[in-house]
């Protein structure tokens, strides 16, 4: 089973870093991945989607995905193109400040994490990101959390040192605000459990 995920956002809010930090955590559990990442020429604002395909076998998912089983997101702006190829029955964790904005179908699961508002309380609202992917990933159990963080601390770059404290109070305060593995995914059996 290949499990399917859209990070969807704007420039600015760490889109790619945290589909990466997925990416790099599967790689390291020994699982099969593609990340594809597509943003607009802005600094900030512009689009900003990753695709992130993990599988315990080798992938027969193409370079572009034509559909998701679950979705991130952190904006609204710009969710149209994701929100078209998300499955009728896909999962979509978003930042509750953004939550209402966001169209769906009637049979999508939504999940509303205080995203932002954790990242405020933290002192650092850019973390948002990771807090969201922390819960995603606290949901679904697509990797351990210990894997989450050790891809975090092999992203950040050293002259970004000052920010792994941040970003270790987001990873854990994302896992904290949700019901662990209440979407659990078995990317070997393709099972995926729990209702929301």
């Amino acid at each position: 089973m290949e499990y399917e995920v859209f990070v969807s956002g704007i420039g600015g809010q760490g889109i790619q870093l945290i589909a990466k930090m997925l990416a790099v955590a599967a790689t390291a559990e020994n699982r099969h991945v593609m990340l594809n990442g597509v943003y607009g020429g802005e600094m900030r604002g512009g689009n900003s989607l990753a695709t992130v395909v993990i599988g315990a076998r080798p992938l027969r998912a193409l370079p572009v995905t034509a559909s998701a089983r679950a979705a991130v997101v952190l904006h609204s702006k710009y969710w149209e193109a994701p929100r078209s190829r998300l499955r009728p029955d896909g999962l979509i964790v978003a930042d509750t400040e953004v939550a209402e904005r966001l169209p769906r179908e009637q049979t999508q699961s939504l999940i509303c994490v205080p995203a932002t508002h954790i990242a405020r309380e933290i002192g650092n609202e850019m973390v948002a990101g990771m807090v969201l992917m922390s819960a995603f990933n606290a949901l679904t159990g697509l990797v351990s959390q210990d894997q989450l963080r050790g891809a975090m601390l092999r992203l950040v770059p050293p002259y970004r040192a000052q920010h792994i404290a941040a970003n270790d109070k987001a990873i854990a305060s994302g896992a904290d605000a949700v019901v662990p593995l209440s979407r659990r995914v078995d990317l070997v059996g393709g099972l995926e459990t729990g209702a929301t």
